[in-house]
C-alpha cells in the first residue's frame, strides 16, 4: 500500500503488482488500515483511493482462496471484506475512486464504495465471479444500490466487461474521464471549498441507506460467499483460471 497525504488530501494507492492488486487478506488487512488512519488524521480532508500498474484491482486472490492459504478460511476472508467495504462507505471523509485500469469481480466493490468514482479511458469493468462458479455475493452489498435492476442481472449473470463510458452510463462510475487526473482535480477543487462538517453530516445523510443494507445482509452474503468458495464447481473455476484454460462446464458446452 502507498500512502501519501498532502494538501489536505491522503492519496491511497493499491500497490501489489505480483498480483494485480488483488483482494489478499494482506492488502484488505492495509487498507482498512489506512482508511482508518487517513480518517483519525485533522489535515485530511479527502481520501483518494487509487492504483500503480494497470490494474485497479483484480479481485480476489484466486491463488491464495484456491490453495487454502491464509489462516482464517473462506468465510472470515469474506466477513474482512465486508468489514472494509463498510469501512469505506461508512469513512467521516468522501472517499474518491481515482481508476485507470482494470477492475474485476472483487474490485468492483472498492470502486462502488467510494462516494465519487472517476474513471480514465484506460479502464475496463467486469463482475466475472459466474464465469469461476462464484456469485457477486459480498460486493453485491455497494454494487446493487448502484445499478438498476435490468443493468445488475446483465452485468452479474453474463460475466461481460464494459468500458468507462457504458460504466458511467449505468452508475459504476460517476465520470469516464478523458484525462482522469484532470478531473480528479477540479472534484478535489470543489471539495475543498466544502466544509468539514457539512462533508461529513452530508455523507451521513448519502450513505445511511447503503449501510443499513450492509448490516441487514452482511451475514447472508458472507454465508453464501464462503459456501461458494469452498465448493468443487469453483475450485475448478479457479484452477482453470489460473492455468489459463476453459473450465470443465465451458468445455462440455462448446459446439
Amino acid at each position: 500500500m502507498a500512502v501519501e497525504t498532502a494538501d489536505g488530501v491522503a492519496r491511497i494507492a493499491l500497490d501489489s503488482p505480483h498480483n494485480r492488486n488483488a483482494l489478499s487478506e494482506r492488502l484488505v488487512r492495509e487498507l482498512h488500515e489506512a482508511i482508518a488512519a487517513a480518517e483519525a488524521d485533522e489535515s485530511v480532508r479527502v481520501i483518494v483511493l487509487t492504483h500503480t500498474g494497470s490494474t485497479f484491482c483484480a479481485g480476489a486472490d484466486l491463488g491464495e482462496a484456491s490453495s487454502g492459504s491464509g489462516s482464517d478460511g473462506a468465510r472470515a476472508r469474506a466477513d474482512q471484506l465486508v468489514d472494509l467495504l463498510d469501512r469505506i462507505v461508512g469513512c467521516a471523509l468522501p472517499v474518491v475512486g481515482r481508476i485507470d485500469g482494470h477492475v474485476r469481480a472483487g474490485g468492483m466493490g472498492l470502486v462502488t464504495a467510494c462516494d465519487i468514482a472517476l474513471a480514465g479511458p484506460r479502464s475496463t469493468f467486469a463482475l466475472t465471479e459466474s464465469r469461476l462458479g462464484l456469485a457477486a455475493s459480498v460486493v453485491s452489498l455497494t454494487v446493487l444500490p448502484r445499478l438498476s435492476d435490468r443493468d445488475a442481472y446483465r452485468l452479474l449473470l453474463t460475466g461481460e466487461t464494459v468500458d468507462a463510458t457504458e460504466a458511467a452510463r449505468i452508475g459504476l462510475v460517476t465520470e469516464a474521464a478523458a484525462d482522469v487526473d484532470d478531473a480528479l482535480a477540479a472534484l478535489l477543487a470543489a471539495l475543498r471549498r466544502c466544509s468539514p462538517q457539512g462533508l461529513r453530516e452530508t455523507k451521513a445523510l448519502l450513505t445511511h441507506g447503503m449501510r443499513a443494507g450492509i448490516a441487514a445482509n452482511r451475514d447472508r452474503v458472507a454465508a453464501q460467499s464462503a459456501r461458494l468458495f469452498e465448493s468443487e464447481e469453483a475450485r475448478e473455476g479457479m484452477t482453470a483460471f489460473l492455468e489459463r484454460r476453459p473450465p470443465r462446464w465451458a468445455a462440455e458446452g462448446s459446439p
